[in-house]
């Protein structure tokens, strides 16, 4: 009884933390003051250097920037550790010690675990769209527009992350900034072999005066390839999981059903009907 209790104060604490900030349009009262302290952090607080890649990677969900995801770590991990209180009380042993001391430290992470898996969804969407932007793209070059001309008209015309950063792209460049500048920053914000190889070749391109149409031609060719060559893999990958499937719940089940019929006509008397 006391263990539930407990389980219920922290529960309606937490709720109580939340309901008490005020709720910013589209995130919930807790999120929003996490990120409010998180902007409140001094500009040169430690954190891991790689953090704002990855920030770029997911593409900048939110607008957040390291501050901010330092203010999700630490909210996390501090509204965490009430709720672990009364798991640990249930959990026998040490384990109930494991896990309150577990619990913050799996706050803090969880935040990183959410970026990785936008980092992942935003690569697998580049991917998919890049054969077809560059397509486009090459169309755009051969009837006359300049380079970052035709990636701004085409990243306006089209919809998705890469999309979105051809049309940052085309945008610097209409504000002066040099074409390999903004190539260079659409390569840390989109850090994929395909998105890399794309960048070179532009650069290569504008550099020695070859034809941008066969570049293009070339790399949209390649990203094809690459990805075939990536849903093999996948499949590749899936045959085993699809057979541990059928090996463990299938099989049993179907198994499990003939016993079952074998053993109703044992107990009528009539033996197997074969």
């Amino acid at each position: 009884m006391s263990q539930a209790l407990a389980f219920a104060a922290a529960a309606l604490a937490s709720c109580a933390l939340a309901s008490v900030v005020p709720a910013r349009a589209g995130s919930g009262g807790l999120l929003a003051l996490c990120v409010a302290l998180g902007r409140r952090l001094r500009p040169g607080l430690a954190a891991p250097r790689e953090l704002s890649a990855r920030i770029a990677a997911a593409g900048a969900p939110g607008g957040l920037g390291v501050r901010e995801v330092m203010g999700l770590k630490v909210g996390a991990a501090v509204s965490v550790a009430p709720c672990a209180l009364p798991v640990g009380a249930l959990l026998p042993g040490r384990l109930g010690i494991l896990a309150v001391a577990v619990a913050p430290a799996a706050g803090f992470v969880a935040p990183d675990l959410w970026l990785a898996r936008r980092a992942r969804e935003r690569a697998a969407a580049i991917r998919r769209e890049l054969p077809a932007m560059l397509d486009l793209l090459r169309v755009s070059v051969e009837a006359g527009l300049s380079l970052a001309a035709a990636l701004g008209e085409v990243g306006e015309r089209t919809r998705g992350p890469l999309a979105r950063e051809w049309r940052a792209v085309g945008r610097e460049c209409l504000l002066g900034v040099p074409l390999g500048h903004s190539l260079a920053a659409l390569r840390q914000r989109a850090p994929l072999p395909e998105v890399d190889a794309l960048a070179a070749a532009l650069e290569r391109a504008a550099r020695h005066g070859a034809p941008l149409a066969a570049t293009l031609e070339a790399q949209a060719r390649e990203a094809r390839a690459a990805r075939g060559r990536r849903i093999q893999e996948q499949a590749a990958r899936a045959s085993p999981k699809i057979q541990l499937v059928v090996a463990l719940l299938l099989v049993p089940s179907v198994l499990l059903l003939v016993a079952a019929a074998l053993t109703a006509a044992l107990l009528s008397g009539g033996g197997p009907a074969f």
